[in-house]
């Protein structure tokens, strides 16, 4: 079905549909939302932004009876910020049914005022793992058991975050026939064992590129220099107005240095990182929903989920150590058929991130800053013509050389020594390779050795 008129819904979720101004449903909303009304078991995976919130929003919207009083659908997200943006994605439903009770259950909210405002259960919970399995198997506040509906929501961070055996304890108190969706950009291997468990022949629907998100980047590759990465970042705020810029940083003490270096030049920043205070969380959530200032400084794990509207600019602070998480950075930007640019800080020692993303299909513009002003500067990894590579030039001495007297196959002779010199200059890049991937695991090591202290 094209058209959300198509579908053959109850009175309230049209009534919420139309609330949210929806029109035609998206690639991941069109999969899921049949078979979800069906009762249909569903792991779906998709990149944040593709509309999949509604994706499991629509069919509770349609299947719970609030007639009833007890608790229909959980749904659960790992962070607290991710459950209050889609708590806040629920307030339609309310309007739409007004005897709808939606409650959030998270940390950071007072237990015991939580407890006593759970006398009357609500139809829907949207909480963390950590604090509804508290409520439920330990304060017996919270009858989780009753709902019919469960949904894990970035599921693969949840089990990155190690909430999975907050889920597992959850899942396993509730109903046999419980129907379980499972949302996520990635489906690790041990996330979908777990699913298998609680799973009765689920739908596996994946999202690609889909054509309505198709990401129009320009990638700028910009080096730091003598510089640190927070310098460089406010060097090149000046040269362009965004409408949201998303700045990236690799750790919790970056992203709040940079985001205080900014603010002291009077830039208005919203952070999004580990470090911040419930109250602070709350506070940042509440700038993102309104969009109340241009720049928001995060870490990959704070932005994972966190759909933030508008994005015209993404600055990364040098590459992650996965570099999947730099295609989520640039693919905040460029959205819905928008341009979109992003912004590339580079240290020499990250050559080898950078090659691998023009392996896997990135072309990066490098450019830099000469007196405020950006000019272009040669490709970084600059093709070497066969003028300049130094093995064509010996194979030219071999195959150039003037003989005083050329006697029987000495064609075959010469062939042979190019083959010969091909295969030694071929080995040593092997041998290159092979010392640079030992160093990597001996650094790897010793990090993890450190981590372990």
């Amino acid at each position: 079905m094209s058209k959300y008129r198509d579908y053959m819904f109850r009175e309230n979720t049209k009534k919420f549909i139309e609330l949210e101004h929806f029109i035609e449903p998206t690639p991941i909303q069109k999969a899921v939302i049949p078979m979800a009304c069906k009762g249909k078991d569903i792991i779906g995976i998709s990149a944040t932004g593709t509309g999949k919130t509604h994706a499991f929003l629509i069919p509770i919207m349609e299947k719970v009876d609030s007639s009833k009083d007890c608790i229909q659908a959980v749904i659960t997200a790992p962070t607290r910020e991710l459950a209050l943006q889609i708590y806040n994605r629920c307030e339609k439903m309310s309007i739409a049914d007004p005897s709808l009770r939606i409650r959030l259950i998270t940390g950071g909210i007072e237990k015991t005022r939580m407890i006593d405002q759970l006398k009357v259960q609500p139809h829907i919970v949207v909480g963390t793992p950590g604090r509804i399995k508290d409520l439920f198997l330990n304060e017996q506040a919270l009858r989780v058991d009753t709902a019919d509906m469960m949904i894990v929501d970035e599921a693969d961070m949840t089990l990155e975050f190690g909430f999975l055996e907050d889920v597992d304890a959850i899942a396993g108190k509730m109903r046999k026939d419980l129907q379980m969706m499972s949302f996520s950009a990635t489906i690790p291997h041990e996330l979908r064992l777990f699913l298998k468990k609680y799973m009765s022949h689920p739908q596996t629907i994946q999202i690609e590129n889909a054509n309505n998100f198709h990401p129009k980047i320009e990638h700028i590759l910009v080096p730091i220099q003598h510089k640190t990465y927070a310098e460089k970042v406010l060097d090149i705020l000046p040269t362009f107005k965004p409408y949201v810029c998303l700045i990236f940083a690799n750790t919790r003490g970056e992203a709040a240095t940079v985001a205080s270096m900014m603010r002291d030049e009077g830039y208005g920043v919203i952070e999004l990182h580990g470090d911040l205070t419930p109250r602070e969380r709350t506070k940042a959530m509440k700038e993102l929903a309104n969009i109340q200032k241009s720049y928001v400084v995060a870490t990959d794990i704070a932005a994972r989920g966190i759909d933030i509207e508008g994005i015209s600019h993404v600055i990364s602070m040098g590459f992650p150590k996965d570099l999947d998480y730099y295609i989520h950075r640039s693919g905040r930007t460029g959205r819905a058929g928008h341009e979109g640019v992003c912004y590339a800080l580079y240290d020499k020692k990250e050559d080898s991130s950078i090659r691998h993303l023009e392996t896997r299909g990135i072309h990066f513009e490098h450019r830099n800053l000469k007196n405020g002003n950006w000019v272009d500067l040669e490709p970084l990894h600059k093709k070497k013509t066969k003028k300049d590579d130094p093995l064509e030039k010996e194979i030219a001495k071999i195959v150039t050389k003037k003989k005083k007297q050329v006697k029987p196959g000495y064609k075959k002779k010469r062939k042979e020594e190019v083959e010969k010199l091909k295969r030694r200059a071929k080995r040593a890049l092997i041998q290159e390779d092979i010392k640079r991937q030992k160093k990597e695991r001996a650094k790897q090591k010793a990090i993890e050795k450190r981590s372990e202290q």
